[in-house]
Order: C-alpha cells, then structure tokens, then sequence
C-alpha cells in the first residue's frame, strides 16, 4: 500500500522485549529507490542516540496505533554500531550495520534482500542467515563483500529522505518547483513517487514524479532534474494530498507523460 514518508516520523519502534524509541528518519539508496534503513532515536534506557535498523527486521507495522514492530530484542539495538546519521551512510557502514544484525546482503544484485526477498513480498516473509562468530570472521566477512562491492566500482551513498524533501526540481526547459514528500510502498520499501509542490510557478498544485523520470540528483546543489518539460508537468493530473492515488489513477499518470506500460516503479536511473 502507498504512504507518505512523512507517515513514518514519529511511529514507536518495539523490539521483541520492550520499546526502543521512535523513528525519525529513512535512509534510501539513490540507485534504487528503496528504504535501507529507519533512522531511530532510542530512549535513555539505549543512550537516548540514533541507529539504524533495516526494514529487513520488521515483524509488524501497525498503523492505526502508530507502532513498528521488530524481531530484534533491546539488547541487540543497545549494543548496535555507532552511526554519524547527519552524513551519508557509505556501503561500508550498511554492511557493518547487516552484518550487526545477521542479515545477508547483497543489495546490488537482482533481489533487493538478502536471503530471498523481493519488492512485494510481505515483511514477515523476509529470511535471515546465520553468520559466522567471531570478531574475526565478522570483520573478514564485512570486509569480503565490501571489496566486492569495491572492485565492481558500485559504491552508492544512502541518502535522507528528510534531507531530500525541499530540494528543488528542474525539468528539461527550467524549474518546477521542489519536493514536498516522497511516497512509498509499505511491503516492497519502495519509493514509488515524489510529490513535487509547484506553488512557486501554479497556485499550490502537488504533482507526482516517479524515479524513472529522473534524469539526475545533484546532492550539492540540493537538485533533482527530471526528463520532463515544464508543460507536461504542469498539464500532468494533480495530487490530492489527502487521498493517495488510485492504481487507475496510476495508470492515467504514466499514460500522461507517455509511459502506458506502466513501468516497474521500484527502479530508477543509476544516479552519481
């Protein structure tokens, strides 16, 4: 199902002993458009410091009481990585954060998850390994795939999806306006759209932008440019903020800007 990320702030996070704290955060990878991990602020009895915690662990989301649900236990969230969350997380660090948990990886293969999983599948359906023991083995094990992943010269940043709502977007012929949210798909982690406010340019109107639209992201200049005209957009269905959109509605989007296929969503361009 579609949400808006801005859904996720604030939900308490349970572990399978107790409370941990409350989610603050996403981090997605900016190659394939999906959450990697939930940035979560424990409370005092974890040290009151941000983790992370991948939607690999999820056991339940409950919406209607506001509460994820993970099959971690307090004790295993306390003992967790330092992780600097005011920077981007590098391939490095989300490999340590697996390997932590005892979660494979191999994120930049054709399932998303290690293990088995793919975009669609339910959380409670995901599989985790066991791993080597040991100091040693760990640390040989994370640095293994780390130089994989190296030697193949993938080496994508995770980025905020915080930080990325307000940066601007550019079509093929000037400036639309800037992202106001992002959608996801609740099962898969997902981002399927933007929501793209306009109010600089048509009266408040919020259109949505899919990943495969995007031509690139400039983390500098806080930029996203789209392989659309300013025209398209602004003649493209509008959003209604308070209804999420249909899969008709869906349908008539991509016919719109020439996509009839209905293009898989989940993903998009390789972005530097």
């Amino acid at each position: 199902m579609l949400r808006n990320v801005n859904d996720l702030y604030g939900l308490k996070v349970v572990a399978t002993n107790g409370p941990i704290g409350e989610i603050k955060d996403c981090f997605f990878d900016d190659q394939r458009w999906a959450i990697r991990f939930f940035v979560v602020e424990t409370d005092q009895s974890l040290g009151g410091r941000k983790i992370l915690i991948p939607p690999i662990a999820v056991h339940e989301l409950d919406w209607a009481a506001k509460l994820l649900s993970i099959s971690l236990t307090r004790e295993r969230v306390k003992a967790s990585p330092d992780v600097d969350t005011s920077r981007p997380v590098s391939r490095q660090h989300e490999l340590e954060q697996f390997s932590f948990y005892g979660y494979s990886h191999h994120g930049d293969d054709a399932q998303l998850w290690g293990g088995g999983p793919q975009f669609g599948m339910s959380p409670d359906s995901y599989e985790s390994v066991e791993l080597p023991t040991g100091e040693r083995t760990q640390a040989a094990y994370v640095e293994r795939l780390a130089k994989l992943h190296r030697d193949r010269g993938d080496d994508p940043h995770l980025r905020s999806c915080r930080a990325i709502q307000r940066y601007h977007i550019h079509a093929t012929d000037g400036d639309i306006g800037h992202v106001e949210s992002l959608l996801l798909d609740d099962e898969a982690w997902a981002i399927r759209y933007l929501v793209v406010d306009t109010s600089d340019w048509w009266m408040g109107h919020q259109m949505l932008v899919a990943p495969p639209w995007i031509a690139d992201i400039s983390w500098l200049d806080a930029t996203v440019s789209v392989d659309l005209t300013r025209q398209a957009v602004k003649d493209a269905p509008t959003y209604d903020a308070k209804a999420l959109p249909s899969p008709e509605q869906e349908r008539g989007l991509f016919e719109h800007y020439g996509h009839s296929d209905h293009v898989n969503l989940v993903a998009g361009p390789p972005l530097a």
